[in-house]
């Protein structure tokens, strides 16, 4: 977990994400994730964030897009989704600028500065699987909400079963 937890921290810093950052022998310094995943350093303010969008699925390929919202009640400088795939991706991956590789089925994305009770920028990216699943399991949740505290932790987790049909699924 440490390891992940590590790389998720290195993924923030390569975004451009203010106070990630690794020091010493994988201890965290500044706003960024503790060993087990948790966010450390000091709040900045309270938001709300949550995440809506689609994902469609064909011949064991991936698109999924998706909009960042902060609810609020104050305004997030930056913040980092996490999409966890339940089957590996396929090895080489293109990925569009702000979103990086973190695992054999994760990618980090960075949702940009959210206002209060403001949308962020649409994120679209397509992702190969290994092979040609009948279907997959996608989460989305935030890794770092840039040093904000939220204290509604469930509308900024969505999971939605993804069939190999060509349709588009809603979360």
């Amino acid at each position: 977990m440490r390891a992940v937890a590590r790389r998720l921290v290195v993924c923030g810093a390569v975004l451009g994400l203010a106070g990630a950052g690794v020091s010493g022998a994988g201890a965290v310094s500044g706003p960024g994730l503790s060993g087990d995943g948790r966010e450390v350093g000091a709040a900045q303010g309270e938001a709300d964030l949550a995440y809506h969008g689609a994902a469609v699925m064909a011949d064991g390929r991936m698109r999924v897009w998706f909009v960042a919202r902060n609810h609020g009640p104050e305004a997030v400088p930056d913040a980092t989704v996490r999409l966890r795939w339940s089957v590996p991706l396929g090895v080489r991956q293109v990925l569009p600028e702000g979103c990086a590789r973190a695992g054999v089925r994760v990618v980090v994305c960075r949702t940009g500065e959210l206002a209060a009770d403001g949308l962020g920028e649409r994120v679209e990216l397509a992702v190969r699987l290994r092979g040609v699943p009948p279907e997959v399991g996608l989460e989305l949740d935030t890794v770092w909400g840039g040093g904000a505290v939220d204290r509604n932790r469930d509308n900024d987790r969505q999971r939605v079963l993804v069939l190999d049909t060509g349709d588009t699924y809603y979360f």
